[in-house]
């Protein structure tokens, strides 16, 4: 997949910039860990030092051997000075323990700090971004970026970058501690060194692919599983479960095969360092045991080398284990940073032009629209609806009756022409404030998980218990709420589980009413509702369509008829406007469409001409 690609290196550089600058405001604790990093880096070579000290001083005494600058303070009885020294390893075991702690907890903590900032800002970021992006992206991609590629940057940000600072420092100690003890050891050691760096070049490249497979399989996986569990009734009520499974097979494998080319090579890649590392021993042993025959070097040192060496392939090796968690931070980093820098099409003008006070006219001038390219789904569209005046839009489907009302909220921005309310155009009016004064209800309702009350709210702080009830009152639904044990706080599962869909809908109406909107916006409200939710809306009508401008895209001949004027859509054109009985007098469009859709429920509803 594309987006899943790897990071370049010039945008490696960008992203560790970025990335910092979420780390910014924490540095004090960034420095502090990194002081205490310092000191325990520093530790790595007192171990091995007071071994050396406890072998040539008192367990096998060299004569040749260099004072240390503990001589003076510690005992020359052997027993007691093995003692002293046993009491300094270990103070500095607790110490190092004590530091590694501070240090990682301070990362991980800032850390969580900066990630919660980057998520809050990628939510916010989600809010800003247009209905466009949304049509172009799976859902299951995008909580990829917000869930899974958030922790790799955090896993680098907390614990990869920490680390190889880390591992860089003890290298440096190490080494100027060996060459202080003896150079031909150091370069004994050293020259097993670049068959470790060929050992984690080869490691790096493969990890490098997997790990983009691993990225490419979980944003595949995520997407499948957002699209399948929402649609669930739909797979089963076809018998879609061995196809669907399948389709996850399919990605679940990928995911697989990849962790199984990382396992792989963490396999061997390993027991190819330890093996190293032992033949850097051996040729320790070999030298070292000629310079000691020769009285050149102290059996102390040999030793405090065997530790020196152990210790100084591990950094080697967590430096090329810290690649990958590198690379997978650069490329979630990439997908995450990049879904930032996705600019909303349109945003508020600057300075913007405030919403027309009063009663205000809504018009359309020569609207041309397309989805993409010139792919028009309007074609030179031009009405104007009055204040207070109710218009239906009707019209096979496809004809562009939603487009319409997409436009005035400002979700898309026609190429041509233009939208005004009061003269203004929308485009110089901000999108927050403009759908401020909008109440819309859509075919299919949506809820969140909450209760009742939240749901006709929607985080509103100014609208009171007294509105929610009018509005609960003006749809006919209190009836239903009282019938609840906890009435308006009754809990609502996730897109309403639980409740039907008219139910659903009148709650809309009710969520529409409360923020008391100056334009009322129904888009096919009521044909997914059954005969008696109908029946209380359209007793609810007079009073949701009173003093509104409200524009009404329906199915139903009930709502249509209720119209003052009626817009005829035909292949994203107007081609009609009047009355019912003017329209079918003309033996049109709208003659046509009565006759194919209307006139059952004019003869079920028992509504004459």
């Amino acid at each position: 997949m594309q987006d899943e690609a790897p990071s370049s290196k010039p945008y490696a550089a960008g992203l560790f910039r970025k990335l910092l600058t979420y780390a910014k405001p924490y540095w004090k604790a960034f420095l502090v860990a990194l002081i205490v990093l310092l000191m325990n880096s520093s530790l790595t070579v007192i171990g091995p030092l007071l071994t050396q000290l406890a072998v040539d001083r008192y367990l096998a005494p060299a004569p040749n051997r260099e004072p240390s600058l503990l001589d003076p303070y510690l005992s020359t009885d052997p027993y007691t000075g093995l003692t002293e020294v046993s009491v300094l390893f270990m103070a500095s075991m607790v110490l190092g323990l004590l530091l590694s702690f501070i240090q990682s907890y301070l990362m991980q903590r800032t850390g969580q700090h900066a990630m919660f900032d980057l998520r809050r800002d990628l939510m916010r970021h989600l809010h800003k971004i247009d209905i466009a992006y949304y049509d172009r992206q799976a859902v299951g991609r995008i909580l990829t970026r917000v869930t899974t590629d958030v922790d790799q940057l955090n896993e680098l940000l907390s614990s990869g970058l920490v680390a190889i600072a880390g591992d860089v420092v003890v290298l440096c100690a190490l080494l100027i501690a060996m060459m202080q003890l003896s150079p031909g050891m150091t370069l004994i050691l050293l020259s097993v060194t670049p068959l470790v760096v060929v050992a984690s070049l080869l490691f790096r490249n493969t990890v490098q692919r997997s790990n983009r497979r691993i990225r490419a399989a979980v944003a595949r996986i995520n997407a499948f599983l957002q699209e399948h569990i929402t649609g669930m009734s739909v797979v089963q009520l076809f018998n879609r479960e061995q196809i669907s499974q399948q389709q996850f097979d399919e990605a679940n494998t990928e995911h697989k095969d990849a962790y199984k080319e990382a396992i792989h090579a963490y396999g061997w890649f390993y027991p190819v360092v330890e093996f190293l590392g032992v033949l850097g021993m051996a040729a320790l042993i070999s030298y070292g045991g000629y310079r000691i025959q020769q009285g050149e070097l102290t059996l102390g040192i040999l030793v405090a080398f065997f530790q020196y060496g152990l210790r100084f392939f591990r950094p080697i090796q967590d430096l090329s284990e810290k690649y990958g968690i590198i690379h997978q931070a650069l490329a979630a980093g990439e997908r995450v940073f990049g879904l930032l820098e996705t600019q909303p099409t349109f945003g508020a003008p600057r300075p913007p032009v405030p919403f027309p006070q009063g009663p205000a006219d809504l018009e359309f001038d020569r609207v041309w629209f397309a989805y993409k390219d010139d792919d028009w789904v309007l074609r030179d569209v031009s009405f104007r609806i009055e204040p207070g005046e109710m218009i239906a839009i009707v019209g096979h489907t496809g004809a562009g009756k939603t487009t319409l009302t997409n436009l005035v909220l400002r979700f898309y921005d026609a190429q041509k022409g233009a939208i005004r309310i009061g003269g203004v155009d929308v485009r110089n009016i901000a999108p927050v404030e403009l759908r401020r004064h909008f109440g819309v209800v859509l075919q299919d309702p949506f809820l969140f998980t909450g209760n009742l009350r939240d749901n006709i709210r929607l985080g509103t702080a100014t609208i009171t218990e007294e509105e929610i009830g009018q509005a609960v009152e003006q749809v006919n639904l209190r009836d239903f709420i009282e019938s609840l044990p906890n009435g308006l706080s009754h809990e609502v599962r996730e897109r309403g589980a639980g409740l039907s869909t008219g139910q659903k809908q009148l709650i809309s109406f009710a969520r529409a009413l409360a923020h008391n909107p100056r334009f009322l916006i129904l888009d096919e409200a009521t044909s997914s509702v059954d005969t008696e939710t109908e029946l209380r809306i359209r007793q609810a009508l007079d009073r949701l369509l009173k003093g509104r401008t409200s524009i009404v895209i329906a199915h139903r001949l009930s709502t249509i008829q209720r119209a003052d004027r009626i817009l005829v859509m035909h292949k994203g054109e107007l081609r009609e406007q009047g009355t019912h009985q003017r329209l079918l007098a003309q033996r049109g469009i709208y003659w046509k469409l009565y006759q194919l859709q209307y006139r059952d429920q004019e003869t079920a509803w028992g509504i004459r001409k």
